[in-house]
């Protein structure tokens, strides 16, 4: 099989962007405390240490915790933020979703540095809270973008048909509305939930003495043995974020097809 230019360097690039990915499995089995080759026999003791971990568990808690409270509250406020945007016209739409839209473009270290002065300065001690206040401001605009898509999908002539019928706007958005772009919803918690389990800077601000799984990966990084255990982690993580985005792409693609649309994007 003769390959192109192009095709030649979309398979380089997919090597080089997923070949660290593909060797962490390989070294989180490996029997050695040194991350090299000839692997020296193959165990499970890494992923057996990691779940006798205290402190792991301590950090694993708090980022569920976090990610939990990050899906609820991005995806509240991006339900009435795709709302408003895709069904009514009013001044200051585009100035407001570029607000909305701004911690995309920022850098992340300059928004945690900004709340770790903000805060600072109003007297709240850093805590869960502080941290799941920073994830929300990040995972927002995530939950926007896919609910404006849910949102642009539905046929209007649905609600306008319920009004006819006598349902009131609420009564309309819960039997009609609610149930189209049920499946946005869904895929807009599980990114906004991945999302916060992979952050790491927001959290390395605002955390204080709470660790979160990634602040706690980079703490033991300095440590050699710790770092099989932290590659077992690592394998458990990878698997868990190909599920959760597997699982959200799937309710994207079943939203767009339920409401008829076109699918034209999407994160697989």
């Amino acid at each position: 099989m003769k390959l192109s230019g192009l095709k030649l360097y979309t398979v380089l690039y997919l090597v080089f962007l997923y070949a660290p990915i593909i060797l962490l499995p390989v070294f989180a089995f490996n029997n050695g405390t040194i991350v090299a080759f000839p692997l020296t026999g193959w165990t499970t003791q890494w992923f057996a240490a990691m779940a006798e971990n205290d402190t792991l568990r301590r950090a694993l808690g708090n980022s569920l915790v976090i990610g939990l409270s990050t899906a609820i509250l991005s995806t509240v406020l991006g339900l009435f933020a795709a709302r408003a945007t895709t069904r009514f016209k009013f001044k200051g739409k585009g100035p407001v979703m570029g607000f909305i839209m701004l911690p995309l473009v920022l850098p992340e270290i300059m928004i945690g540095g900004s709340l770790l002065i903000v805060l600072l300065g109003m007297g709240v001690k850093l805590s869960i809270l502080t941290v799941i206040f920073g994830h929300v401001l990040i995972a927002t605009p995530y939950a926007v973008t896919i609910l404006s898509t849910a949102f642009a999908s539905l046929d209007p002539s649905y609600e306008e048909a319920a009004y006819d019928l006598g349902e009131t706007r609420w009564s309309t958005f819960r039997l009609v509305t609610l149930p189209l772009v049920l499946p946005g919803i869904i895929s807009s918690m599980l990114i906004s939930f991945t999302i916060s389990m992979d952050e790491f800077i927001i959290a390395f601000f605002l955390a204080g003495n709470e660790p979160t799984l990634p602040t706690y990966i980079f703490s033991q990084l300095r440590f050699p043995k710790a770092v099989p255990v932290i590659l077992a982690l690592g394998t458990c993580l990878v698997a868990a974020s190909i599920v959760l985005l597997t699982i959200a792409e799937y309710f994207r693609r079943r939203g767009i097809a339920k409401t008829g649309g076109k699918d034209q994007g999407g994160f697989l």
